[in-house]
């Protein structure tokens, strides 16, 4: 176990595309999505547990999930969940996160990885973990994983990167969720892995590109880190979330630097972001049908049916389909669609009792 080494989980998304399962009083990382007696972020707290102490995980969430985030993760204190006051994307998350574990230890090595992913293999992966850890010692790499691409698929980033000797590469460039046309070229280019959204890197590599990258955001949390880990704390990131642009550290940083590479992982790996994606990581049954309800199905195939087991529901006539029941919402569409669940959300968004059904 390493005692330098920290882990940030970022769980403050929403889970649009898992609307209506996933809602904003608990979104789609404090979910057991696959019925294996654990949420997401439980799941994601469990695999790191072998590498760092307890004390050395934190999870960055928004201030309405404060309590939900202590209640799933008990072993873990108040002070290792950093509340942001509003959403302003990765970059300033990453920052709070990194400023607060370098006061605490300047030699930190820090892994920063969604909450909401699935990661079957763990043992390969903690052992990515441990050698990408090797190698951001000398604080003075960023360090992305990749996974080597089974489909062409266009929900996810690409990173294209250089030949090397070992699985650390140099990366050349960053491209996100690309056309089929172009997903299918970087296929047989060979030069392409899927991007994981997991990074490691040194405390002091991570500021040193903030510094130079987001300059004003640096000054805002060398302003505000005096009063990390004191009563002041809360106040202090209050303003300086309020002046903070929103920006992701994928375009803040991680597109600009030069010292970025990235690990080939061979761990199987989903983001779990969509409907399709639950329906390709949950068991099937001989008519590739996802279902965890109580249901009656004919002619039915390829679909995810998913609800309460004291309700009854019956299904017929569907290819690709998702069908739901979550507590004040029936859905039935086309699963993968990502696009319309967006615009569902948008539309109830616009609608005087909208709000009830989000």
């Amino acid at each position: 176990m390493n005692k330098n080494l920290y882990v940030v989980l970022m769980a403050g998304g929403v889970g649009v595309r898992f609307w209506p399962f996933s809602r904003n009083e608990k979104p789609k990382q404090y979910l057991d999505v696959l019925g294996l007696g654990r949420t997401l972020i439980q799941s994601t707290y469990d695999r790191f547990l072998p590498l760092c102490p307890k004390e050395n995980i934190f999870v960055v969430t928004s201030e309405e999930h404060r309590l939900i985030t202590s209640q799933q993760l008990p072993d873990i204190s108040i002070d290792q969940i950093l509340a942001e006051p509003m959403r302003r994307n990765t970059a300033p998350c990453i920052a709070y996160a990194s400023y607060k574990i370098s006061q605490k230890n300047p030699n930190a090595i820090v892994v920063v990885t969604p909450s909401d992913h699935i990661i079957l293999n763990e043992a390969d992966f903690q052992e990515t973990i441990k050698k990408s850890v090797d190698h951001a010692k000398g604080q003075d790499k960023l360090i992305t994983l990749g996974i080597k691409p089974t489909r062409p698929e266009t929900g996810y980033g690409y990173i294209q990167y250089l030949e090397g000797k070992n699985h650390l590469k140099k990366v050349k460039t960053f491209t996100e969720k690309p056309e089929l046309a172009l997903a299918k070229k970087f296929l047989e280019s060979g030069e392409f892995v899927w991007n994981a959204g997991i990074f490691i890197w040194g405390v002091q590599a991570i500021l040193k590109s903030i510094a130079k990258h987001l300059p004003e955001m640096a000054e805002i949390f060398e302003e505000a880190s005096p009063s990390f880990n004191t009563e002041k704390e809360k106040v202090a990131i209050q303003e300086a979330y309020a002046q903070c642009k929103s920006i992701s550290i994928d375009y803040g940083i991680m597109e600009k630097a030069d010292n970025v590479f990235v690990w080939l992982g061979n761990f199987n790996w989903s983001d779990l972001g969509s409907w399709a994606s639950l329906h390709d990581n949950s068991k099937r049954d001989e008519n590739n049908n996802a279902i965890d309800a109580n249901v009656m199905v004919y002619d039915t195939r390829n679909s995810v049916i998913k609800g309460p087991k004291d309700k009854l529901i019956v299904v017929q006539g569907l290819n690709g389909y998702l069908v739901g029941a979550f507590d004040n919402v029936v859905i039935v569409c086309e699963k993968d669609k990502e696009e319309l669940f967006r615009r569902f959300v948008n539309d109830l968004k616009a609608k005087s009792n909208g709000t009830d059904y989000l």
